[in-house]
């Protein structure tokens, strides 16, 4: 019988946690705050934006918001993350992505305070990540483990295959993978007999940017399917990397689209915005 794992329920439960932590930091004197910067009007970064708002207000994360227009240039837009960086008040920083094409995100995300990159993006965090130190993680990655934990899935000695190499979700997937004493496979583009690869996995991650690419013929029987894409199909319903319905009686375990993955990235983003105090103090 397949479970389905409820990544709405998963990070209500987190965001519960975080909302007494917060809490008792509260009465102690210490209000989180969080900056969301967005430049330009991209109606899907817009509905993100919202999204990590409502989350920060349930937690009790004090949010500033900036919202910028499309023509901000790089040096304006570095300048604002240079001055909140220099603010003891403001906790974490986040700069919605995509940005315009004027600007280069990787300037921009290098520039962001390591002990403020609640995103996990920056080359410092990343670094941590590699050589298992302390330091922000990349938040779809992080939510991705807590799925597993929460559900009492056991990583330690699984073979875990993951479809994506991107510096958001695939290589950092990887390393927190190999964290949790899994044997790990990366695939991308360039793998081939790729279905004979992923039918070894006992967990299989897939964020490869394809809608629906996944079917039954990619999965071993008992698999544990994490799907980390989301699309528009052709009704304009949303949907994953994985096909759904015909993946499903093979799995053990596996996410839906939407409420699976999603929810749990802004939960994991809320966490990093809690355990920066704690970093920032110990600087």
């Amino acid at each position: 019988m397949t479970q389905i794992i409820d990544g709405k329920q998963i990070s209500k439960q987190i965001k519960d946690e975080l909302k007494d932590k917060v809490s008792k930091y509260k009465s102690e004197g210490t209000e989180i705050s969080m900056a969301v910067i967005m430049v330009g009007n991209d109606p899907a970064s817009a509905v993100y934006v919202n999204n990590k708002k409502k989350a920060c207000e349930y937690i009790g994360i004090r949010s500033l918001s900036y919202e910028l227009p499309e023509e901000t240039t790089e040096a304006e837009l570095l300048e604002l993350i240079d001055k909140l960086n220099n603010d003891p008040s403001v906790n974490g920083i986040l700069v919605q992505l995509p940005v315009p094409k004027h600007i280069d995100d990787n300037k921009i995300i290098r520039a962001i305070s390591p002990l403020k990159d609640v995103d996990g993006f920056h080359t410092q965090n990343v670094g941590s990540l590699c050589i298992g130190e302390k330091g922000f993680v990349s938040c779809t990655p992080a939510g991705i483990i807590q799925l597993l934990k929460r559900s009492g899935i056991e990583i330690a000695g699984k073979e875990c295959v993951v479809i994506g190499r991107s510096n958001i979700v695939g290589k950092p997937m990887a390393l927190l993978l190999l964290q949790e004493n899994a044997t790990v496979t990366v695939c991308h583009s360039k793998t081939k007999d790729l279905k004979e690869v992923t039918k070894r996995a006992d967990i299989l991650v897939v964020a490869i940017g394809k809608p629906k690419m996944i079917t039954s013929e990619y999965v071993k029987d008992g698999a544990v399917v994490i799907d980390v894409g989301i699309h528009r199909n052709e009704n304009n319903q949303l949907c994953g990397d994985v096909d759904y319905d015909d993946v499903y009686e093979k799995c053990s375990y596996i996410t839906p689209v939407p409420g699976g993955v999603g929810p749990m990235t802004i939960a994991m983003l809320m966490n990093n915005c809690v355990e920066s105090v704690a970093l920032q103090m110990s600087e």
